[in-house]
C-alpha cells in the first residue's frame, strides 16, 4: 500500500468525517489490487464506536472485504500475558490502605472521601503504568520546598510501590504497556507482511504512543491523524516543546508524538486530498488558539485572514440570557433541522444543559439519541439502592421509610395496590401524631387501631423488614454488602411476594444487578468498613454506570460527548455550553502530585485534558454548518466564556480592516434570530391573568363564632388565614420529617415550668440551689420524654439552664401565688354572637387581691406597641379574667401583665393595666368582631404581616407572588 518509507504519517484536517474520509483514503490506495488485498490490512482505531461506523461504511457499498479491525486496547490479549487485576479489586484494596493512611493522618481528608482518594490513586497508577514512571521516580522527587503534605504524600506513594512490582498480577494499564512492548519486539524480528495502521488516535498516553511508534516503524506501517492542523506555522510548532506553556494547545500532542517518531510537521502528509468543510474557518480558528506567548501573531498574522465572512458565513453564536433560553434555541435548532431532513448534532459536556434540551425536545415529541445515556444513580434501581444504603447505623425516620415505601420498587413482588393504600393511611399518621422514629412496636400499634383486613400483617412485615438496622455497626464489606441486597430484595418483593420483583428487570435494573455483582464478586478485598463508609462507597461504585433508554429515538437528532463528537459527521454541529468551567472543564484536584511534581517525574500535566477538550472543540467547530452557544448568566451569577470562544471573538473584534467586527456581529444577529424564536414559544399566545390581591366574603351563618385569644393575632394580620382555616377548614399538614423545631421548643419549656410550678410545696420552702436543682430535674425528664433528638435535647437544656436563673429571680420577684396554669377560660361578646376562649400559661394572685397574668416565649416578647396593635394575647386574657372568664376567678381585678422571654437574651416585657385601658381594648375587639360579622367585609390576605418574607401557611392558596403587597385588596363573595 505503501512505496515511500517510513515513518508514514498521514492525517485529516479538522471538520472533515473522520471515518468517512479513512474509507476513502483506503479504498483509494487499494484501487486496482484485487478485492482480497482488503482483508491484509491490519487496521486499529481507538474506541469501539468508530470501529462500528467504519463497518458501517464499508457496508453501505456492498458486499466487500473488510480490513482486519482491532482495538488500541486489543492489544493486551497478546497470548502468554497474566489476566490483569479487576479495577474495582485494585480499588478496594487502595480503600484498605488509605483508611489505615485516614485513621493515622485525619487532617488529610474526610473519611467520606475515602472511595474517591482510592479512585484517583489508581487512576494515578494507571497514568504512572502507562507513562512508564516507575514509584522510584516519585520518590527521589525534591520536595524540600513543599508542603508538609506533599511529604506525607510522598512517603505513602512507597506503599503503593508492590502493586508495581513482579507480572503476576499486573494493573489493566501496566499489562497494556507489557503487551505493547513484548509486540514491539516480536515485530522487530518478524513484522506483519501486510499494512498496519492506526488510525484516530492522538497518542496523548505514553502506551498508545508507543505503539503508535512501533507500527510507524513497520516497514508497511502508518499512521492516520484526526484533526491535525496543517495551517500551523512552523515557528509555533517548535514553540510547542515546553509542556509548561503548551501542554493545552490542541496540537500539542501531535507534536509529541511527532517528536518521539522523529518527524517534523513538514512530513505529515495529507491521507486523502481532500480540504476541510471550510478552510478559512479552519486558518481563524487555527490562528485564535495560538498558545499564550505568541498570541502577538494576531496582529502580523491576522491582516493575511482576507475572507473573515466566508469563515463565519456559516457560523451561529447564540448568547443566551440563562440556560433555560439556551436549550430552548437548541431545541429549536435540532427541530428545525429535523424538519428539514438533516442530520445535527449536539455537542457538549454538560449534562445538564442535554437534560434540559431533551426536556424541551420532548413537548414536540421528538427524543434525540443521547449517547451517554442516563446516569445509573438517577434510575429507579438506583435510587432505591442508594436510599437503602443510608439506613444502616441510624434510627429509622418516618421521612426515610416513607420514602421507600413510596419507591416505585417496593412491593412489585407483591400486593402493591394495599401496600400504597396502607402507606398512604401512614403518612398522615407520621404527619399528624409521629412518632419521628417509628419501630416494629408503634407501627404495629398503628395497625391495631386500623379496620383493614391485612393491615396488621403489613405492619409487621414492615417491623421484620426493617429490624436490626439501627444496630449495624463496622463490619466486613460482604456482610454489608449481603445485608444491603438482603433488605432491597425484601423490601421489592413485598409482603407474601414470591420473587424480587421488578428490582433487577429492564434495562436499569439489569445495569445495576452487573454493577451489584462486581461488587459482590470482589467485596472480600474491602476489609471492614462503617455504616457511612460503605454508603460513600457504594454510592462512588454506581456513578460509574449509566443507562441506555431502549425507547427508539430520532435517527437524525444526536447528542454526543466530546469523544463521540471525534467519529461520526453531522450536517449541523451545535456546540452547546461553552462556558468557562463547563468546555473546557476544570481540571480535577490531583491530591497526590502537584504540577511541578508530575512534570519532574514525568507524568502528564493537569493541562493536558484542556488539551484533549480544545483539540475536540478544533475539529467540532470546523464542521460544515456550526452554532456556538453559552449562557450569559446560570443560576447564581454571570459566568466566563470559554477561553476559545473569547480568543475567537476577541480576534474577530480587532481585525477591523479585514471585516472581522462585522462577520461577528453577523454571527450574533443570526442566533439573535434564534433566540427571539425561543422567546416567542415561552411567551402566552394570549396574556395570562395574574390574581387579583384575595379577600373573600363568606356567608355570615359560615364565619367563625369562636376563637381563641391567639386566633385574634391573625385575624388582625392575615385575615385570609382565617378563612382558610376555620370556615374552608384547610388544615396545614405537619411536615413529614419532625425536627426539633420553635413550636416544639417552646411546648417543652411550657411543659417544664408548668410542672416546675405545680410540683412547688408551699408548705416546704427550698433554697435557691435546691430550687435550681428541681427545674433541672424536671427539664430533663420533659426532654427525655419529649425530644427525641440527642443534639437538640442537649442544646436546649443548655439555653434552660443559663436562663435558669433568670426564670428564679423573675421567681421570686412576682410575688403571686399561681391559682391557673394552662386551664381553659372564655367569654361571650354580648350582644355580637362571638365567643373568645384563652388558655393561659400561669395566672398568678397576688398579695392584694389582683391578678398578674404571665406567658413564657422562648424568643423575643412582643414590645409594648406590638401589643397594642397586634399582639393582644394577655391583654384579651386580662379583660376575659375582669369579666369572669375563668372558673374560680369571677370577680377578680388584673394588675399588671409580663411577657418573660427566656431566650438568648432573657427578658420581660411587663404592662401595668387599668381599667380604662382594659375597656379600650375590649371595645377595639368588639369593633373588629363586628366588622368580620359583617357581609361587606372580605377577609384580606396578608392585611399586617410583620414582614413581607414572613411566610403564611395559605399564601400559596392566595397566589401570593401574582400581587404585590401594595395591592389593594379585591372583596368578593363566595358561597
Amino acid at each position: 500500500m505503501f512505496d515511500n518509507p517510513g515513518p508514514r504519517i498521514f492525517a485529516l484536517p479538522p471538520g472533515v468525517d473522520f471515518p468517512e474520509r479513512l474509507v476513502a483514503g483506503l479504498r483509494a490506495r487499494m484501487a486496482g489490487q484485487p478485492p482480497e488485498a482488503m482483508a491484509g490490512v491490519l487496521l486499529y482505531v481507538n474506541t469501539q464506536r468508530m470501529r462500528r461506523r467504519i463497518v458501517e461504511l464499508f457496508t453501505a457499498e456492498g458486499a466487500s472485504f473488510l480490513p482486519r479491525l482491532r482495538l488500541v486496547t486489543d492489544v493486551a490479549a497478546l497470548p502468554g500475558l497474566p489476566a490483569a487485576v479487576p479495577p474495582l479489586r485494585r480499588r478496594l484494596q487502595l480503600t484498605q490502605l488509605i483508611g489505615r493512611l485516614l485513621d493515622a493522618q485525619p487532617d488529610l481528608a474526610p473519611r467520606s472521601a475515602l472511595f474517591d482518594l482510592a479512585d484517583s490513586l489508581a487512576t494515578l497508577m494507571d497514568e504512572m503504568q502507562g507513562e512508564g514512571v516507575p514509584p522510584s521516580a516519585i520518590a527521589a522527587l525534591d520536595v524540600s520546598d513543599h508542603s508538609a503534605h506533599w511529604h506525607r504524600t510522598q512517603s505513602f506513594m512507597g506503599i503503593v510501590a508492590p502493586f508495581f512490582e513482579g507480572e503476576e498480577a499486573p494493573d489493566s494499564q501496566q499489562r497494556q504497556r507489557m503487551a505493547v512492548e513484548r509486540l514491539s519486539t516480536l515485530w522487530q524480528s518478524a513484522p506483519p507482511q501486510g499494512s498496519v495502521i492506526v488510525a484516530g488516535s492522538t497518542g496523548s498516553r505514553g502506551t498508545t504512543a508507543l505503539f503508535m511508534q512501533a507500527v510507524a516503524a513497520l516497514p508497511q506501517g502508518a499512521l492516520v491523524l484526526p484533526g491535525y492542523d496543517f495551517d500551523l506555522p512552523a515557528p509555533v510548532w517548535d514553540g510547542l516543546a515546553d509542556a509548561m506553556t503548551a501542554e493545552d494547545h490542541p496540537q500539542y500532542r501531535f507534536h509529541k508524538i511527532l517528536t518521539m517518531l522523529g518527524a517534523t510537521p513538514a512530513e505529515v502528509q495529507r491521507w486523502i486530498g481532500d480540504e476541510a468543510p471550510c478552510p478559512a474557518r479552519n486558518r481563524l480558528i487555527s490562528l485564535s488558539l495560538r498558545p499564550a506567548p505568541v498570541t502577538d501573531q494576531w496582529l502580523t498574522e491576522g491582516r493575511l485572514l482576507t475572507d473573515l465572512a466566508e469563515a463565519a458565513r456559516d457560523m451561529t453564536l447564540i448568547e443566551a440570557p440563562g440556560p433555560r433560553a439556551e436549550a430552548m434555541a437548541v431545541a429549536m435548532l435540532m427541530r428545525k433541522a429535523a424538519e428539514d431532513g438533516r442530520r445535527v448534532a449536539l455537542i457538549t459536556p454538560d449534562r445538564g444543559l442535554t437534560r434540559q434540551v431533551t426536556a424541551a425536545l420532548d413537548r414536540w415529541g421528538i427524543l434525540p439519541d443521547d449517547s451517554a445515556g442516563r446516569p445509573l444513580p438517577l434510575s429507579p434501581p438506583g435510587r432505591f439502592l442508594r436510599h437503602i444504603t443510608r439506613l444502616f447505623g441510624q434510627r429509622l425516620t418516618g421521612e426515610a421509610l416513607l420514602t421507600l415505601l413510596k419507591h416505585p420498587l417496593t412491593a412489585t413482588g407483591a400486593d402493591r395496590g394495599n401496600h400504597l393504600r396502607w402507606t398512604r393511611d401512614l403518612e398522615l399518621e407520621f404527619r399528624r401524631n409521629g412518632p419521628p422514629f417509628p419501630t416494629g412496636e408503634t407501627l404495629a400499634t398503628w395497625a391495631a387501631t386500623r379496620p383493614q383486613d391485612g393491615i396488621a400483617d403489613w405492619a409487621r412485615w414492615l417491623g421484620e423488614v426493617f429490624a436490626g438496622v439501627e444496630e449495624a455497626g463496622t463490619r466486613s464489606l460482604t456482610d454489608h454488602v449481603t445485608a444491603h441486597l438482603a433488605l432491597a430484595e425484601a423490601l421489592a418483593t413485598g409482603p407474601g411476594g414470591a420473587d424480587s420483583g421488578e428490582l433487577w428487570l429492564k434495562e436499569a435494573g439489569e445495569a445495576a444487578q452487573a454493577k451489584v455483582a462486581e461488587l459482590v464478586a470482589e467485596a472480600e478485598q474491602g476489609g471492614d468498613l462503617t455504616p457511612a463508609d460503605y454508603g460513600d462507597l457504594f454510592d462512588a461504585i454506581l456513578s460509574t454506570g449509566e443507562v441506555r433508554d431502549p425507547t427508539q429515538p430520532h435517527p437524525d437528532l444526536m447528542i454526543w460527548g466530546t469523544l463521540e463528537a471525534r467519529v461520526q459527521g453531522a450536517d449541523l454541529v451545535i456546540l452547546g455550553g461553552l462556558n468557562d468551567g463547563i468546555w473546557p472543564q476544570l481540571p480535577p484536584p490531583d491530591p497526590w502530585l502537584n504540577r511541578q511534581m508530575r512534570l519532574k517525574a514525568g507524568l502528564l500535566l493537569p493541562e493536558r485534558r484542556i488539551g484533549l477538550s480544545a483539540h475536540d472543540y478544533q475539529q467540532a467547530i470546523a464542521a460544515p454548518e456550526v452554532v456556538l452557544t453559552r449562557a450569559i448568566r446560570d443560576a447564581e451569577a454571570e459566568t466566563v466564556p470559554s477561553r476559545w470562544l473569547n480568543r475567537l471573538m476577541n480576534l474577530m473584534s480587532g481585525l477591523g480592516e479585514q471585516g472581522g467586527p462585522e462577520a461577528l456581529a453577523g454571527m450574533r444577529a443570526r442566533g439573535h434570530e434564534w433566540l427571539a424564536l425561543a422567546a416567542a414559544l415561552e411567551t402566552p399566545a394570549h396574556e395570562v391573568p395574574l390574581a387579583r390581591r384575595p379577600a373573600p366574603r363568606p356567608p355570615i351563618a359560615a364565619r367563625p363564632q369562636k376563637l381563641a385569644v391567639t386566633g385574634i393575632r391573625t385575624l388582625i394580620r392575615d385575615p385570609y388565614a382565617i378563612y382558610a382555616r376555620h370556615i374552608l377548614r384547610l388544615f396545614a399538614l405537619d411536615p413529614l420529617r419532625q425536627a426539633p423545631d420553635a413550636r416544639l421548643r417552646g411546648s417543652i419549656l411550657h411543659s417544664v415550668l408548668e410542672d416546675f410550678v405545680k410540683t412547688r410545696r408551699p408548705d416546704a420552702p427550698e433554697t435557691r440551689d435546691e430550687a435550681r436543682a428541681r427545674l433541672m430535674r424536671i427539664a430533663d425528664a420533659v426532654l427525655a420524654k419529649d425530644t427525641p433528638w440527642p443534639a437538640a435535647r442537649a442544646l436546649w437544656r443548655a439555653r434552660l439552664e443559663r436562663a435558669a436563673d433568670f426564670f428564679l429571680d423573675a421567681e421570686a420577684a412576682s410575688g403571686g401565688t399561681p391559682v391557673i396554669l394552662e386551664e381553659q377560660g372564655r367569654v361571650a361578646l354580648g350582644p355580637l354572637p362571638f365567643t373568645l376562649t384563652a388558655k393561659p400559661d400561669r395566672i398568678d394572685l397576688l398579695a392584694d387581691g389582683r391578678l398578674h397574668i404571665l406567658d413564657y416565649k422562648t424568643g423575643t416578647p412582643p414590645t409594648k406597641k406590638q401589643q397594642a396593635q397586634f399582639d393582644k394575647q394577655l391583654l384579651l386574657e386580662a379583660a376575659m379574667a375582669e369579666r369572669g372568664g375563668f372558673k374560680g376567678l369571677e370577680t377578680a381585678e388584673v394588675a399588671k401583665i409580663s411577657y418573660i422571654g427566656l431566650g438568648t437574651s432573657p427578658k420581660i416585657e411587663e404592662t401595668a393595666l387599668d381599667p380604662e385601658m382594659l375597656g379600650k381594648v375590649w371595645e377595639d375587639l368588639h369593633r373588629l368582631i363586628g366588622r368580620y360579622l359583617s357581609a361587606e367585609q372580605g377577609y384580606a390576605s396578608r392585611r399586617a404581616m410583620f414582614g413581607e418574607r414572613f411566610p403564611g401557611d395559605y399564601d400559596h392558596l392566595a397566589r401570593f407572588g401574582e400581587w404585590e403587597m401594595s395591592d389593594p385588596p379585591e372583596p368578593q363573595d363566595v358561597p
